[in-house]
């Protein structure tokens, strides 16, 4: 059995690492914030030790029940993900799918907080937070390119046929 300040520390680990995620999506406008990550971290968190409380008082040393935990974790994560997936019918884009996926990783970093591994969830929040920081630069500089050569290359065979 875990004591109180290791549960407090588990818990408080997942909701900083869900507000810290949070925070980079509500400074982008998206749907998501610091308040609704905190809660999925927390909740995968609190799910996770649970489970593993669960089996350790029951003095049950089947692995597949804290595996039968995370899995419906991950799965109801998921409907909640796909509900800020939105289709504009108009664009034919699609719009949401960043917010969805940092919902995803959140509740797996929260798990990760259950489970006490503070190494995978630190260097896992680390490269979120890459991804956020240089990813979006990154797609915008690429998306630049590669619509520029589209546009030179469309120009070049308009060229051509003339």
């Amino acid at each position: 059995m875990i004591d109180y300040p290791e549960i407090i520390f588990r818990l408080l680990s997942a909701v900083l690492i869900g507000c810290i995620i949070g925070l980079d999506r509500n400074l982008h406008g998206k749907p998501t914030g610091i308040k609704t990550l905190g809660l999925v971290a927390l909740g995968a968190s609190l799910v996770t030790m649970a489970s593993m409380s669960f089996a350790l008082f029951h003095a049950v040393n089947d692995a597949s029940a804290v595996g039968r935990a995370i899995q419906g974790i991950i799965t109801g994560v998921g409907f909640l993900g796909a509900g800020v997936i939105v289709h504009d019918q108009t664009t034919e884009r699609v719009h949401g799918l960043t917010t969805a996926a940092s919902i995803w990783v959140t509740a797996a970093l929260g798990i990760v907080c259950g489970m006490g591994s503070w190494q995978i969830a630190s260097v896992a929040m680390v490269i979120v937070l890459l991804l956020f920081i240089i990813g979006r630069p990154l797609e915008r500089m690429l998306h630049r390119r590669w619509l520029n050569k589209t546009i030179e290359e469309r120009a070049a065979i308009t060229k051509h046929e003339e």
